[in-house]
């Protein structure tokens, strides 16, 4: 067993990153640096042998890096993604198929309630049921002012953080059955908001309100709810959000840790809160910031 120690501060890239733009939802071919999402380190323990999950956003950022652990600890993964992030989808499912499981591409819009609905069934057809949901799909913009803030764009937000979840979550609820787990992408905006992300907070807090419902719902029939909150993590949804290079350049500097967080380093959350390890954790909002307390 190794002993040697790795300072966090340094695990990754600790300075800020360079100017670009990119149209949501991002690619990951475009983002600079490319995200870290565990293709090359992530190593699985068996501790999800023969589950099946359901990843919402999980063609790239946090989606692909919870997929490439899934599988690596032993799950069949289908993910869900817009029908133009075709190409990271798909080498999502490369690396799914690279661990020898099962992996399914769900292309859509989840702000569409037939379809949001429709991918817990396709995914129970694929795999033979349902056992760990993770609801991450997310739309976040830079806004100037509530002022000049349209009401098309707030819709789009709540749309895909709030009625897909809620579409999705709903259609899956008769297919958990004691041990699966549901676990929600929240963020620390949700306990500290930024102004500019001021529609984007008020989506992430609701969601906890929303894990810790549905934990008091489903904890007598033995499902457990819980959510991670991601600080500033780098994918493809930052180059997306509309930031100038001035802010790129300071992303994640106020940490304590002094640094952004790579996708792979939310891995072992979600592995955690869908594994035996959390058979007692249920209405938890798991922090992974950098030391940014919630």
């Amino acid at each position: 067993m190794s002993t040697q120690l790795h300072d966090p501060r340094q695990m990754h890239r600790p300075e800020g990153f360079g100017g670009q733009e990119q149209q949501q939802p991002g690619d990951v071919d475009e983002t600079r640096p490319e995200p870290d999402h565990g293709e090359k380190t992530y190593v699985g323990h068996g501790r999800l042998v023969g589950r099946r999950a359901l990843i919402t956003g999980g063609d790239s950022g946090i989606g692909r890096a919870v997929a490439i652990a899934y599988a690596r600890e032993g799950a069949d993964v289908a993910i869900v993604h817009l029908p133009e992030e075709q190409q990271d989808a798909d080498e999502t499912v490369g690396l799914i198929e690279d661990a020898g499981r099962r992996g399914v591409s769900l292309a859509g819009d989840v702000c569409d309630e037939a379809f949001a609905a429709s991918v817990v069934g396709r995914t129970v057809d694929a795999f033979g049921g349902l056992d760990l949901l993770v609801l991450n799909a997310g739309y976040q913009k830079d806004r100037e002012s509530l002022a000049t803030l349209a009401t098309e764009e707030f819709d789009r937000v709540f749309r895909t953080n709030l009625y897909g979840l809620l579409f999705t979550a709903r259609e899956a609820v008769p297919h958990l059955e004691p041990g699966a787990s549901v676990i929600v992408t929240s963020s620390i905006q949700a306990f500290h908001p930024s102004p500019s992300l001021i529609d984007y907070a008020m989506t992430k807090a609701a969601q906890v309100a929303f894990v810790r419902a549905l934990a008091e719902e489903l904890g007598p029939q033995g499902v457990r709810v819980n959510a991670v909150a991601p600080g500033p993590i780098w994918t493809p949804l930052i180059p997306g959000t509309g930031w100038d290079e001035e802010r790129l350049a300071s992303f994640g500097q106020d940490t304590p840790l002094g640094r952004a967080g790579q996708p792979a380093e939310l891995a072992g959350a979600y592995v955690y809160l869908a594994s035996d390890d959390a058979s007692y954790v249920s209405g938890a909002v798991l922090p992974v910031t950098g030391g940014k307390a919630l």
